[in-house]
């Protein structure tokens, strides 16, 4: 039975979350999702074949791409068109994604293609001389990684609601952070990678926070998405990082932390190129 080192096993993390790039992915055979000529995204073989039965909503494959109908010329007609169409493709179970709906409207790719998949995050931590890490311990009746280790706070963003204000809302309603507090949050970062599994290709980014705490404040469970915060030593959280332990977008986005704090270092670390890389992968 092989033995890893922890660099090989982080870089068997980021090689699964970017496993869309690999040999034998579904890559080749995919379309681009191209909305006024840009690509926004990818769509699997099985969902082109889906999306020909709506022609006036979306093109017909040509090149190697999908497109939005010309007509549908603005945000309104855009979100109308493909909601019509997403719960048509809901009713009659023809993707197994779709039985995950959360009614949660958000300016996704297909909209607004400001951003592809969107996804906000907070790496929040104590810094009294020896720098520790908030970690959050998700539900047990989380739909998607029930417990698993998380960031502190982190949500979708909300159609017409900004990316500071998803962190702040995020921060109250998860981690009972008072918003004097969650304002003080920096962006410092964006961490991406496009993976694919049984259900279909998801490219996604995350808007990096960070968040220096006072020494005295305890994070509360909140709305339930959590069931316990831990305030863990930075070597603590980096084993942890190459364990089974952590729901896989959020090792990275501590990674990330890690690697921005100097906590790993390029004259160490023989894969430091390759984090680098495996953190920032675009379309």
């Amino acid at each position: 039975m092989a033995v890893y080192s922890w660099s090989e096993k982080v870089m068997k993390l980021l090689s699964r979350m970017n496993n869309f790039y690999l040999a034998g992915s579904c890559r080749a055979d995919c379309c681009r999702f191209e909305i006024e000529g840009s690509q926004v995204g990818w769509i699997p073989p099985h969902v082109t074949s889906l999306l020909t039965g709506y022609p006036e909503v979306f093109s017909s494959p040509n090149g190697g791409a999908v497109s939005l109908c010309p007509s549908l010329d603005s945000y309104q007609k855009r979100s109308e068109a493909v909601d019509a169409v997403l719960q048509s493709l809901r009713g009659e179970d023809s993707l197994g994604c779709l039985k995950g709906w959360r009614d949660e409207e958000q300016p996704n790719n297909i909209i607004m293609k400001h951003y592809f998949s969107e996804v906000q995050s907070d790496s929040s931590y104590h810094n009294s001389g020896e720098v520790s890490m908030w970690l959050g311990r998700r539900s047990p009746t989380k739909q998607t990684y029930p417990g698993l280790l998380d960031n502190l706070a982190a949500g979708g963003l909300s159609a017409d609601v900004s990316i500071k204000h998803t962190l702040v809302k995020e921060c109250q309603e998860e981690a009972c952070i008072p918003a004097a507090i969650a304002e003080k949050a920096l962006h410092v970062s964006t961490v991406s990678y496009t993976y694919e599994d049984e259900e279909g290709v998801f490219p996604e980014c995350q808007f990096v926070f960070d968040l220096e705490l006072p020494l005295d404040f305890r994070p509360r469970v909140g709305d339930g998405e959590v069931q316990e915060f831990y305030l863990l030593p930075i070597d603590k959280v980096k084993e942890l990082l190459a364990t089974d332990d952590f729901k896989p977008n959020c090792a990275m986005v501590a990674l990330d932390f890690l690697i921005r704090h100097s906590f790993i270092d390029p004259d160490t670390e023989p894969f430091y190129q390759e984090f680098l890389a495996g953190l920032h992968q675009t379309l």
